[in-house]
């Protein structure tokens, strides 16, 4: 893993570059984001207007202190305190009652704040830098082009937007998925996006249970096919994390299968290009041992659900350097601890996720807001 750590002076810089309101991308344990004042909308505007993200997508506000919750949020229920006190600062992002005139642009002016309090130690040392300059929150989607496979590297950050942004380089993000996005705003918490705390760890804090939205939206769906819900936080929409290869999810079974009798496009086919055009990433042995014919390149996926979180979007944008047309990666195992990095393949490949046997229950589940 390279380790990378700016000087003082450069996240001082950085800091007075947000303050004055320009755009910094700057590394977290999950992902690069691209940051504005929160509080500036004309800077957060022009996230939006880079990325290419429409502006009633809202940005999760990075903060430097419990301090600054209270500045963006307002009637915090008691259990995503809890939260905060377990997990921050860290992977989980919270999505609170919005303090009124708080962040209009950021939240795409809706009544409701998501928040994160990063533990990187070059995200930290930037925002309680831009802390004393005034700024109490950083707004800062992941640090691409919308839609696309988000930045794990400093120069994922530059080869999307060119030399001119200003780039911290923190060597490479930890974990390598963005956070776990927790809804704090319906009476019981609802995880929105699953990331590296999943569903059990958050359960174990609260001593309660946690609803997923997939299993709330699956169960409206079961009711009502025409009831769909907008979403509420980034990286919940059905395609996103995409590559510019065409991504195919399989079982290890179906892989075997297919290689047998894949071939390389002939060179008319292939209309000049030159191999390889196929990307395979697969975890099981016997995919290990098939043969390599010309034009396959191969990666063998990490067989624990952080190793492979971490290594996802920079072997996506490895795969999409190499020009390859097609990627095909084996299904990650079921489980909670492998909820995330199945979420962001889901959504690269643009599969629907499968009904769950609780879904139904769900639909007259007490205490959330329909």
């Amino acid at each position: 893993m390279t380790q990378v750590t700016p000087v003082a002076s450069e996240i001082e810089q950085a800091a007075r570059a947000l303050h004055r309101g320009e755009l910094v991308a700057f590394p977290t344990e999950t992902v690069y984001g691209l940051g504005a004042d929160a509080d500036q909308d004309a800077s957060v505007e022009h996230i939006f207007a880079l990325k290419g993200r429409p502006n009633n997508h809202p940005l999760i506000v990075h903060i430097g202190s419990l301090q600054d919750v209270d500045h963006y949020a307002r009637d915090v229920p008691d259990f995503a305190r809890a939260l905060m006190a377990r997990f921050w600062p860290g992977a989980l992002t919270l999505i609170l009652p919005k303090r009124i005139g708080a962040a209009p642009a950021a939240t795409a002016h809706s009544p409701s704040i998501g928040l994160r309090w990063p533990s990187h130690p070059v995200a930290l040392a930037l925002l309680q830098q831009a802390r004393a300059l005034g700024v109490h929150g950083v707004a800062a989607p992941s640090a691409n082009r919308f839609g696309r496979v988000s930045p794990t590297r400093a120069a994922h950050v530059r080869s999307e937007f060119g030399p001119d942004l200003w780039v911290l380089d923190g060597g490479d993000c930890d974990i390598g998925i963005e956070s776990t996005i927790v809804d704090c705003t319906r009476g019981v918490p609802i995880v929105l996006r699953p990331g590296q705390i999943d569903q059990q760890a958050l359960e174990a804090a609260l001593n309660q249970p946690v609803v997923r939205q997939e299993e709330l939206d699956l169960a409206r769906l079961q009711s009502d096919p025409a009831h769909l819900i907008a979403p509420k936080a980034s990286g919940t929409l059905a395609s996103h994390y995409a590559p510019r290869a065409r991504v195919r999810l399989m079982e290890a079974a179906q892989m075997v299968h297919e290689l047998t009798h894949w071939r390389a496009p002939s060179a008319p086919e292939r209309m000049g290009a030159s191999p390889p055009t196929l990307g395979v990433w697969a975890r099981d042995s016997a995919l290990h041992a098939m043969p390599r014919p010309n034009g396959l390149q191969f990666q063998t996926m990490p067989s624990t659900p952080a190793a492979c979180a971490h290594a996802l979007f920079a072997t996506l944008r490895d795969f999409d350097d190499l020009g390859v047309a097609e990627i095909w990666i084996e299904s990650a195992p079921s489980g909670v601890s492998w909820a995330g990095v199945a979420d962001r393949l889901r959504r690269a490949s643009h599969v629907p996720a499968e009904p769950s046997q609780s879904a139904v229950k769900l639909s007259g589940l007490t205490g959330v807001a329909q």
